[in-house]
């Protein structure tokens, strides 16, 4: 009964969003931790880690309005979406940071937001170690992207060492929560960790 539950869930959500003209049924999921946490105002600056297809990036500029902007990177090419600019890059290298910097003129962003996912090994403890990887090259890119008081969105596969990168995000943030949008699939063992308030480290 379960699985027919989330089977008919995570359909219902697909479907909505090619109803509603969503690239991806993540897009539901950044609607779900906005309409909790509030982490996007208009006017706000955007980064979207591992942007593709789009709908993170489709969500973001319909919160932050003509006066936001929103940048988002990935391996991959992305569609075009009115009013985003998109970077093909690796955001473990230097000159992707660069870019980023340069597209948005020095100025830092309110939210850096990261879906990122690793490629699906099968191998749960491989594929958990990939995803800290991600999470942490994410958290890493604050210290150069977001501004001080920023938020940061992070997508991280549940696990043994998940515990340490959420105290890495404590360091960093005033504010640190863990959350699973109704969106996601109830058998996923992806969690958002919602930072708020971001503190420069010195020294």
């Amino acid at each position: 009964m379960t699985r027919w539950y989330s089977e008919k869930k995570r359909e219902h959500f697909y479907k909505e969003a090619k109803r509603v003209g969503y690239r991806a049924r993540s897009a539901f999921k950044l609607k779900q931790i906005q309409k909790k946490f509030r982490i996007m105002q208009e006017g706000d600056a955007v980064i979207d880690l591992g942007a593709a297809p789009g709908g993170w990036s489709q969500v973001a500029k319909e919160l932050v309005g003509e006066e936001g902007t929103v940048i988002g990177i990935d391996l991959l090419h992305v569609e075009p979406i009115n009013g985003v600019v998109f970077l093909q890059g690796d955001l473990t290298k230097e000159l992707t940071l660069q870019k980023i910097m340069q597209i948005s003129e020095g100025n830092k962003a309110n939210i850096l937001l990261s879906d990122m996912s690793p490629n699906i090994s099968g191998n749960y403890s491989i594929d958990q170690a990939r995803s800290i990887y991600l999470c942490e090259q994410a958290l890493k890119a604050t210290e150069n992207l977001l501004k001080n008081g920023g938020h940061f969105v992070c997508k991280v596969f549940a696990g043994e060492d998940t515990g340490n990168f959420i105290q890495e995000v404590h360091q960093k943030f005033k504010a640190v929560k863990c959350f699973s949008p109704p969106a996601s699939r109830k058998s996923s063992s992806e969690v958002y960790v919602i930072a708020r308030y971001f503190h420069k480290l010195h020294g």
